[in-house]
């Protein structure tokens, strides 16, 4: 007992670190490339914290486990709205960009919409994966396109920010090591939690609704908080937007192209 509360605290400690080096790389690799801190958010910070999501989503398909690997995608979105949009802009206002209210929220609705109808009769087959895969893959595209289109506005928004002038393999570490540390210690946290939960007899189905389900979300969680107490809303809510979609588009898709996901119930 006394071993799992301290390996959780560490854990905790770990997350607060990876987080921290993952949003300095990607702030240093926004201001070189002269891309948006935002689109950085939306895309490789977002991509990358929802590896713990893609993990389970796969297994759970290969396994045959059609509604743990859609339920995973719908609970992590629901808890990183509810949960870590909630905490983030109680750490620190998030104020959303144009670019956000006008293009990106608009696709993740539409996302979400899309995989409500076609999933409505319990069953997502391979082709409509595959729908979702390109639609991953052109969202992506677009975003480094209309960055890039709006670069000069985007020197104006870094203002006084100068690019540092270490070197880019410096700020590709940062990110690959940021993102090793949570999921490594995402991973450390769930299972010293649930030996907690156990020892204090709670039940496995309590469990897994609350903390394995939020668990895989703590890379989200981890990143966006420090990104708010560093006052960095674009990476903060791009986070959780981009995670988002990535959940929809990258992990339902790619769940179901593996194997064709048919709800039990």
């Amino acid at each position: 007992m006394i071993t799992s509360v301290t390996l959780l605290v560490l854990s905790l400690f770990a997350l607060y670190i990876g987080a921290g080096w993952l949003v300095k790389g990607s702030t240093e690799i926004a201001l070189k490339a002269n891309i948006s801190q935002l689109v950085i958010g939306l895309t490789i910070v977002a991509f990358g914290t929802s590896a713990p999501e893609l993990v389970v989503s796969i297994n759970a398909s290969l396994s045959g486990q059609g509604d743990i690997a859609i339920g995973n995608v719908v609970g992590s979105n629901i808890f990183n709205i509810a949960a870590i949009l909630g905490i983030s802009a109680t750490i620190h206002p998030l104020q959303a960009k144009r670019q956000l209210t006008k293009i990106d929220i608009p696709i993740l609705l539409l996302a979400t919409i899309l995989l409500t109808v076609l999933f409505w009769n319990g069953e997502l087959g391979r082709l409509e994966g595959a729908l979702f895969l390109l639609g991953i893959i052109l969202y992506t595209l677009f975003s480094l396109y209309f960055s890039r289109k709006h670069e000069k506005k985007i020197e104006e928004q870094n203002g006084e920010l100068e690019k540092q002038p270490d070197p880019w393999y410096k700020d590709v570490l940062y990110i690959l090591g940021g993102l090793a540390v949570l999921i490594f210690a995402s991973h450390l946290l769930i299972t010293n939690a649930v030996s907690i939960a156990k020892e204090v007899g709670v039940s496995e189905a309590v469990i897994g609704l609350t903390l394995v389900a939020a668990g895989t979300s703590l890379p989200e969680m981890a990143t966006s908080v420090v990104a708010a107490l560093k006052k960095n809303p674009d990476i903060a809510i791009g986070n959780i937007v981009g995670s988002n979609l990535f959940n929809i588009l990258a992990i339902a898709g790619t769940s179901s192209v593996i194997q064709p996901i048919i709800a039990k119930i």
